[in-house]
C-alpha cells in the first residue's frame, strides 16, 4: 500500500481529485466561467439522454397501452359472442313460440286431452324409426298412446315410458302397423312402415275403391287409435304381388327432421 501511494500514478490522481471537487464545489465561484463552459459543452449530451431516457418511458408506455388495449378488445370480442348467442337464443325461441301457437290453434283440442312435448331424442342411424320426448308416466303417458302434430295429423304411438320420458315408433317403423281407412269411399286396411323410408297402404280389398289424392285416417278399428286422425295422402294405387288386394303409398305431411314438439293423446275429452 505505501509502495502504491508513493508512486506518480497516486498522485495524478489526488491532483485530478482535488480540482474535480474544487471544480464542483467552487466554494468562493472563482471556478464559474470554467464551469459555464463545461456545462455548456455538456448540455447537448443531456438533451440527448433526457430525451432517450423519455423516448425509452414512452415506448413503455406505448407497449404496455397496446398490452391493455389487446385484453379490452379480447373482453369486447368476448362481450359480443355473447351477445350474439342470446340474440339467436332468443329468435330461436320467439320462432317456437310462434310455431307452438300456430299449431295449438289447428289442433283438436275441443276433443281430445292434449300433453304438449318437446323432441330430446330420435334414431341416431336417421332411418326415422322413432323419437324420444321429454314426458313420461309422472306426466299420464302410457303405452300405446298416439301421438299428434297440428290438423290431427299423426306421427305414431307411445311404444317405451319411463318416469321422465317416452320413446315413439314413427308411422314409417316396421313395427308400426295401424288400421286406416280413406275418407272419399272408405276404402280400408292397414298402414305398415318400410323401414324409415315411408308407409304403405295395405291389404285394400279389390272391391274398395281408392286413387291417388285420397286421404288416409284412422279407422279405429281395434280401438287401439282414436278415429279420424290423420295419416296421410294415396299415391302409387297397384296390386300386391298375389293380386288379392290393393296396395298404394301414403305421402305423410309429418317431416320429423323439422319438428321441435309433439302433442300426446292422452284420452278424450
Amino acid at each position: 500500500m505505501q509502495r502504491f501511494t508513493s508512486t506518480k500514478l497516486f498522485k495524478i490522481f489526488l491532483l485530478v481529485a482535488f480540482f474535480a471537487g474544487l471544480f464542483y464545489l467552487n466554494p468562493v465561484k472563482i471556478l464559474d466561467p470554467a464551469r459555464s463552459i463545461f456545462l455548456a459543452g455538456f448540455s447537448p449530451f443531456q438533451k440527448i439522454a433526457y430525451t432517450t431516457s423519455a423516448a425509452i418511458k414512452g415506448t413503455g408506455e406505448f407497449i404496455s397501452s397496446i398490452g391493455q388495449l389487446k385484453a379490452e378488445n379480447k373482453k369486447l370480442i368476448n362481450e359480443n359472442e355473447r351477445l350474439l348467442q342470446e340474440q339467436a337464443m332468443l329468435v330461436d325461441m320467439r320462432n317456437e313460440n310462434d310455431d307452438l301457437r300456430k299449431q295449438l290453434g289447428l289442433l283438436p283440442r275441443d276433443q281430445f286431452k292434449l300433453l304438449a312435448a318437446n323432441i330430446v331424442g330420435q334414431d341416431p342411424n336417421g332411418m326415422g324409426n322413432w323419437i324420444e320426448i321429454d314426458k313420461g308416466s309422472d306426466d299420464g303417458i302410457t303405452e300405446g298412446m298416439p301421438v299428434i302434430i297440428s290438423k290431427s295429423a299423426l306421427v305414431g304411438r307411445v311404444s317405451e315410458v319411463t318416469l321422465k320420458n317416452a320413446k315413439i315408433i314413427l308411422l314409417t317403423n316396421p313395427r308400426s302397423v295401424i288400421n286406416v281407412a280413406t275418407t272419399q269411399a272408405g276404402a280400408k286396411g292397414v298402414a305398415r312402415g318400410e323401414y324409415g323410408l315411408g308407409i304403405t297402404f295395405d291389404m285394400i280389398l279389390q272391391t274398395d275403391s281408392i286413387q291417388g289424392g285420397d286421404e288416409v285416417v284412422t279407422s279405429g278399428i281395434g280401438g287401439e287409435l282414436p278415429r279420424g286422425l290423420y295419416v296421410g295422402t294415396v299415391q302409387d294405387v297397384h296390386s300386391s304381388d298375389d293380386h288379392l288386394f290393393q296396395q298404394a303409398t301414403i305421402m305423410s305431411p309429418v317431416q320429423i327432421s323439422k319438428l321441435q314438439f309433439v302433442f300426446v293423446v292422452l284420452g278424450d275429452k
